[in-house]
């Protein structure tokens, strides 16, 4: 599965600019791949803004986060990694959310950020297929020396299978009380009846 991050990143910025908030973010500066301005890190964390007016060419994407902005007057292009997403909140009010470390998903591709995508080929033949069968005949059509029985084992005698219906009608007078009115269904967990 994917990541849940880049997700909840798009979501919540929009919800920050629609309430004219300035949405922040939160990078682990010391993970591989960031791009930041390494003279404005403390503590291994950079708070970058990036809301429309602070930043040009944004993009929230499933591997990271890159936009383009200035920096002391230098332009730079800062790169961020989803998995170094801390946070992302507002300034005025510190509305938002804070990134817990996500456990590895099965089936996540182990991909850095500015990585091209592996070809979709392999894993589109790697799928199973589905192919049409004949229908079988209804058991009214096929006559009976031709029914079989799913139930029956090899070797076993097929008059078993027929005089299976009795029985549970037995087992439905068991479930009936003295007035002949069916007992509620028990309470709790339910259980199977193995019936031979």
């Amino acid at each position: 599965m994917l990541s849940s991050r880049p997700y909840l990143a798009r979501a919540l910025y929009e919800w920050l600019l629609d309430n004219d908030n300035t949405p922040y973010i939160v990078v682990d500066a010391e993970q591989e791949g960031v791009q930041v301005p390494r003279q404005h890190v403390q503590n291994g964390q950079i708070v970058l803004n990036i809301a429309p007016g602070a930043v040009r060419d944004l993009l929230i994407a499933n591997e990271g986060v890159s936009f383009n902005a200035r920096f002391g007057g230098q332009p730079m292009h800062v790169s961020v990694p989803t998995t170094a997403l801390v946070a992302l909140y507002s300034r005025e009010n510190g509305v938002g959310m804070v990134f817990g470390h996500e456990p590895v998903m099965p089936g996540a591709d182990e991909m850095t950020f500015g990585e091209a995508a592996p070809d979709a080929e392999p894993a589109a033949t790697a799928r199973p297929t589905l192919a049409s069968v004949g229908s079988a005949p209804a058991e009214e059509e096929a006559p009976a020396s031709e029914s079989v029985d799913a139930s029956v084992e090899p070797g076993a005698d097929a008059g078993v299978a027929a005089e299976e219906p009795a029985s549970d009608s037995a087992s439905d007078e068991q479930d009936a009380d003295d007035n002949g009115q069916p007992k509620p269904p028990r309470k709790g967990r339910p259980s199977l009846r193995v019936i031979k």
